[in-house]
């Protein structure tokens, strides 16, 4: 079973703090929705209004088309796991996952087969008469998924299910509930502030903060191509380069910048679209930097010196200044992070030339970035 999700105008508020504002947001059937954000930032709350352990102050939430707002938990066609799992530790793993099915009065055969099934779902079929005090966090962690599944939920709500485990265990998990999810076809909503875990899991990226979303859309254009500063800065390191517009035309604008005037493709533009005069920056990700035979074709944004460097295995993390060229607007020059060749040898003090794609970059607007 699986259905869409759909929250209409959702408001909740503990007090006078307010936790959702005016939440409107769709998931479709079948996805693998993650809501990220910063602990704060009203995920959690959202994933407890979806599962009905909180009520709403204004705004509905849709079922398959079904308005449950009012509909308490145990009646709702959704199924909850938590972070500590809250299996019970008297009982077998084949009777924690069938317990759901017991409360629906299912004969004691036929919720064992389907306990069983579950069971050999999360790779677990060998362990139907063992307590969880026998497993390991990992293990414990699949029989929730399945005593949450065995009930066949159309959606199925993850409280950071993952937090838990070590970093290994975790990854190896990522990839165990995608290849699960893709397997039942349950819609998931998954909250975790993990950025790297929600873009190895998720279909789609809901990004949250101050109780609002700010940006949504799969991975690759949560990332790529953020909407506002806030998604940009939260989703993995990135650099900005504040600019004004000179001038925009249907397929170019003209920027004027520290590091000089600088023309990019109309593409680059991302939120809403700006006017000549309007404060705008350009934001760039570490690992855009181009060197070497990579560099050919980039735009030039002058040189730079190396501050400091760190070997991080994969790649060389530094921090440059640019050298700002005499005659354009100075002040304290601002340090970039980049991302240079695992074989590239620099120190403190090297130059570097920065040389961008301009198809690597996207230009913010100031205005509307949480």
């Amino acid at each position: 079973m699986t259905a869409d999700v759909q929250i209409d105008g959702v408001t909740h508020r503990f007090g006078s703090f307010a936790a959702l504002t005016d939440i409107d947001l769709t998931i479709g059937a079948g996805r693998f929705a993650v809501l990220l954000g910063p602990s704060g930032c009203g995920k959690t709350t959202l994933l407890s209004v979806l599962g009905g352990f909180l009520q709403p102050d204004r705004g509905r939430v849709l079922i398959g088309g079904r308005d449950v707002t009012d509909i308490p938990p145990a009646r709702r066609p959704s199924t909850t796991m938590f972070q500590d799992y809250a299996l019970f530790p008297h009982m077998t793993l084949g009777d924690n996952v069938g317990f759901g099915l017991r409360m629906r009065g299912l004969a004691r055969r036929a919720r064992n087969e389907k306990a069983e099934a579950m069971l050999r779902l999360v790779g677990l079929e060998a362990a139907f008469r063992r307590k969880p005090h026998e497993l390991s966090g990992g293990q414990r962690q699949r029989v929730a998924l399945a005593r949450a599944l065995a009930v066949d939920p159309d959606l199925l709500l993850l409280d950071e299910p993952l937090g838990a485990l070590d970093l290994n265990l975790r990854r190896q998990m990522q990839d165990e509930l995608k290849a699960i999810q893709k397997r039942v076809g349950t819609t998931f909503v998954h909250v975790t502030h993990d950025q790297e875990e929600a873009m190895a899991i998720a279909d789609e990226i809901i990004v949250m903060n101050g109780g609002q979303v700010q940006d949504s859309g799969p991975p690759e254009a949560i990332y790529l191509r953020p909407r506002n500063r806030f998604t940009a800065a939260f989703m993995g390191e990135a650099n900005f380069i504040a600019a004004t517009v000179l001038e925009i035309s249907r397929d170019r604008i003209t920027l004027a910048t520290a590091l000089g005037p600088k023309e990019l493709p109309v593409s680059a533009l991302t939120g809403e679209t700006p006017r000549a005069g309007d404060p705008v920056e350009i934001c760039f990700r570490p690992e855009h930097l181009k060197v070497g035979e990579a560099a050919r074709g980039a735009l030039d944004f002058g040189m730079a010196r190396v501050r400091d460097s760190a070997f991080f295995g994969t790649h060389r993390r530094c921090r440059v200044v640019p050298e700002i060229s005499e005659g354009l607007e100075s002040g304290e020059p601002q340090a970039h992070v980049v991302h240079l060749p695992q074989s590239m040898s620099v120190a403190a003090g090297d130059a570097v030339a920065l040389k961008l794609r301009a198809d690597d970059l996207i230009v913010l607007p100031c205005k509307g970035s949480a």
